[in-house]
């Protein structure tokens, strides 16, 4: 990666949608209405991307923490999840060439998702527009540990040796190595947290967040996170001096 003092467009966003219930509570609405309204704004935020041509989109959807929420909160996460796999919304991301991609332990799923998933995946893989990775009952812990339990098979079987363990390697073993780490991660709903999400990803993201509700995070907040991290000076780890040397 080559540090650049003035980052344009992201070429890969993550987003942490957060405040869907608070939002709801804030009109007197019940909590399903929440995660309704934020599903129409994920598909509003895929459509922004779409027109800004950038390539990746990261949305979690699901955390492997969501499960321990009330029955009826987990109910209305659940709902904004499938509300990704509805035909008629699988069919417009199809046509617009949009690359459908799932991260996470699918074995928690029902058997019936589960071939949901792959169906969308093997229909949209060959497309060449933008990718949507949506996080399902994904951990950024988990998927590190997977990584590590995968690498540990190798040694023991003699197919790897220790000595041969580095970053790039571990890299290879999570479940987004397929995808360039995210330039930008934003979280809605208020909180200054990743709450375990892409962990290993995120080393050199930058942080973006609003206290704007989820379901209004629409494309002028959009926008905004956009403006900021523009004026960001992408560093990796060098120095401010090191950077206008780069440039």
């Amino acid at each position: 990666m080559t540090p650049t003092s003035k980052p344009e467009l992201p070429q890969h966003i993550a987003i942490v949608m957060d405040g869907n219930n608070r939002w709801a509570k804030s009109r007197g609405l019940p909590v399903k209405s929440g995660h309704r309204f934020g599903a129409e704004a994920a598909r509003d935020i895929v459509n922004s991307c779409i027109a800004r041509n950038i390539k990746y989109l990261t949305l979690f959807a699901f955390s492997s923490e969501n499960w321990l929420r009330p029955r009826q909160e987990v109910q209305g996460l659940m709902a904004l999840f499938l509300s990704v796999l509805k035909p008629k919304e699988i069919e417009q991301l199809h046509k617009k060439n949009v690359r459908l991609q799932f991260v996470g332990n699918r074995a928690s799923f029902t058997q019936k998702l589960q071939k949901n998933m792959r169906e969308v995946e093997e229909l949209t893989d060959d497309n060449t527009g933008m990718t949507v990775i949506v996080a399902a009952d994904y951990g950024g812990r988990w998927d590190i540990a997977n990584a590590v339990k995968s690498i540990v098979d190798r040694v023991i079987s003699g197919e790897l040796s220790a000595e041969a363990i580095d970053e790039d390697l571990v890299h290879q073993y999570t479940s987004s190595s397929d995808y360039p780490d995210p330039d930008l991660c934003i979280r809605t709903g208020g909180d200054h947290r990743i709450s375990n999400f892409l962990l290993w990803q995120l080393a050199y993201t930058e942080l973006y967040f609003t206290d704007c509700y989820w379901p209004d995070f629409d494309n002028v907040e959009f926008q905004l996170a956009l403006d900021d991290f523009a004026k960001r000076q992408r560093r990796y780890g060098s120095h401010d001096d090191q950077v206008t040397m780069g440039d």
